[in-house]
């Protein structure tokens, strides 16, 4: 009886176990002791599949694909571009997710400093071994763990675009371009993160936000930082349907989603399936193809930021730290020499140690014996530019200038600059005082530095303080970091262009202008301020804008650019873009 009763209670203890399972396993089974009869639905029918794309192996999509004809009743609504491998040249060699490595290095440099930028080239050889989508997840980790995300992550919009921009294919440009303009909805797939290129593909390669999809991983984030974990693209699906709903716009005339790629991982990506047809550009036909000129930019690149000067792809990079000790050291060098030596011998001492300049032309202009001194306007390329004026004049000038950091003026060799306030009246009168006492005035008046090839709006100010002045071109080339930055320490800019294994400066007189008419009244000062922009575009073949100090900083910092203080030093926002200057 006993044996009976435990046998009992471990058949009841089995039956138990097992309901446990099963409702743990199976939580939404129905129990098998309902006895009211339930109505089911069947399940749909699984929709019919569609055949694979046709995959073309060619170099683009040709136009007659891309724009409505009359002859052609079949026209694409709908083009996906993989932009990793079909429009950047540097895909054209190698490994696709090698080829990325360049732009997380600058990520990684740029916003994350230079210990991760090291972490990441030590773990560029395992890179290497890896399949593409576990490169790209390392990459991204390496990169991006640990930034501050949102707004304070500025990497995706000032520095990369310039160098993607600079590694699109002429040829795949215009392809994707006539798609845009004939009215077809681009979608750009990418195995970078969205953060990286969202901003160089709505703002800088198509210049459009409606008619552009951007399907890219996303960067997870919590508590305002970023993981390093690259989530699954989890919207797949949503992109699915914006394609089936453009095939879906024109029930009048057939549609048809065409595929635009130069590696075959495209084919592996879940939008791929959507395609009828898929262009395949090859590598070799990429060597072909020609990077796209920069006349050609839909919107021109005027303000970037970021320190590096070259394309961090591996080699570059390694050689960038191998010459860093050795870079530091001669930068203390040169301006123990600039600081103690005269400007007649200092001159050939840094130019045998890379560091040049040259007066273009052999020109300079006449200096007055006495009585007023002379206003210098030139153009704004790193803080130093009055130093290279003043070497090229063999004479000491007085440097204005809205900010500079206390270790920028302590190793000026010109001597102390004069501050500046943005306070119109009282900065006038102190370079009209400067200028009474005998002074060489050197001014920038766009108020902020520009690295590209464009002259930022010029304040009129300059135009009224004397009869004439003489406007000085300025070009500058650095062969490893930027002298400038927006959102970095300015502090450091001499000391980067110091480092610099090359650089160079040129500086150009350019005959004087008449500035009398000004003060007469007869002339407006802005008409005049326009005049000398002109000249200097034109000696510099540079080109000239309406934009200021605070379009720049609001692009490249999210601010004004202005460093508000107490007191009786004062700071003002300055004007944004207008009509007329």
């Amino acid at each position: 009886m006993a044996k009976k009763m435990s046998s009992n209670k471990l058949h009841l203890a089995h039956k138990l176990y097992s309901a446990m399972l099963s409702l743990l396993f199976h939580p939404h089974r129905s129990s098998t002791t309902t006895t009211r009869p339930t109505t089911t639905t069947p399940p749909p029918p699984p929709p019919p599949s569609s055949p694979p794309p046709v995959v073309h192996h060619c170099a683009v999509p040709p136009p007659s694909m891309l724009t409505s004809t009359r002859d052609h009743q079949q026209t694409t609504t709908t083009l996906v571009v993989d932009v990793d491998s079909a429009l950047l040249l540097r895909s054209s060699s190698g490994d696709a997710a090698v080829n990325l490595f360049p732009y997380f290095m600058l990520v990684a440099l740029e916003a994350g400093g230079f210990l991760r930028g090291m972490v990441l080239l030590l773990l560029y050889p395992f890179i290497r071994l890896m399949t593409h989508t576990a490169a790209v997840r390392a990459m991204s980790a390496v990169a991006f763990i640990g930034l501050r995300s949102g707004a304070r992550f500025r990497a995706g919009r000032a520095v990369l675009p310039k160098w993607l921009m600079e590694d699109v294919a002429a040829e795949a440009f215009d392809a994707v371009r006539t798609a845009a303009a004939g009215g077809r909805r681009v979608v750009c797939i990418t195995a970078m993160p969205r953060v990286m290129v969202e901003s160089f593909i709505r703002e800088y390669l198509l210049g459009m936000e409606e008619d552009v999809v951007v399907v890219a991983p996303e960067m997870k984030v919590v508590w305002g930082f970023y993981t390093g974990i690259m989530e699954d693209e989890g919207r797949d699906d949503q992109h699915e349907k914006v394609v089936m709903a453009t095939e879906r716009e024109d029930k009048e005339k057939p549609a048809a989603v065409v595929g635009f790629a130069g590696s075959s991982e495209f084919l592996k990506h879940p939008l791929a399936r959507r395609c009828k047809e898929i262009f395949m550009v090859s590598s070799n036909e990429k060597l072909q193809w020609r990077p796209l000129s920069r006349d050609k930019y839909p919107k021109p690149i005027i303000f970037h930021d970021g320190r590096l000067a070259f394309l961090p792809t591996a080699t570059n990079t390694a050689a960038m730290f191998t010459w860093l000790p050795f870079g530091i050291f001669l930068g203390a060098a040169r301006l123990a020499v600039a600081l103690t030596v005269p400007y007649k011998y200092s001159t050939p001492i840094l130019a045998a140690t890379g560091m040049s300049w040259r007066l273009k032309n052999n020109h300079r202009p006449p200096l007055p014996a006495g009585g007023r001194g002379q206003l210098f306007v030139c153009n704004h390329r790193t803080l130093i530019d009055p130093v290279y004026v003043s070497v090229a004049l063999d004479r000491q000038v007085r440097a204005v200038s809205y900010s500079l950091s206390r270790l920028s003026e302590l190793i000026s060799p010109i001597g102390r600059t004069v501050r500046l306030t943005r306070d119109r009246d009282g900065d006038g009168a102190k370079m009209a005082t400067l200028l009474d006492a005998g002074n060489l005035v050197v001014v920038c008046p766009e108020g902020t530095t520009c690295r590209e090839p464009y002259l930022l709006r010029f304040s009129p100010l300059f135009a009224e303080l004397s009869d004439d002045v003489v406007p000085v071109a300025i070009a500058v080339e650095t062969s490893m970091f930027y002298a400038t930055t927006a959102g970095g320490f300015k502090c450091f800019d001499p000391l980067y262009y110091m480092v610099n294994p090359r650089m160079c400066y040129t500086v150009q007189f350019l005959d004087k202008v008449d500035t009398s008419p000004v003060r007469t009244r007869v002339v407006p000062s802005t008409d005049m301020a326009n005049l000398v922009q002109r000249k200097m575009g034109e000696a510099l073949g540079y080109g000239c804008t309406m934009l200021t100090r605070k379009d720049k900083y609001l692009m490249l910092a999210g601010n004004d650019g202005l460093v508000r203080k107490t007191g009786d030093d004062k700071s003002t926002a300055v004007g944004g873009i207008g009509k007329n200057k």
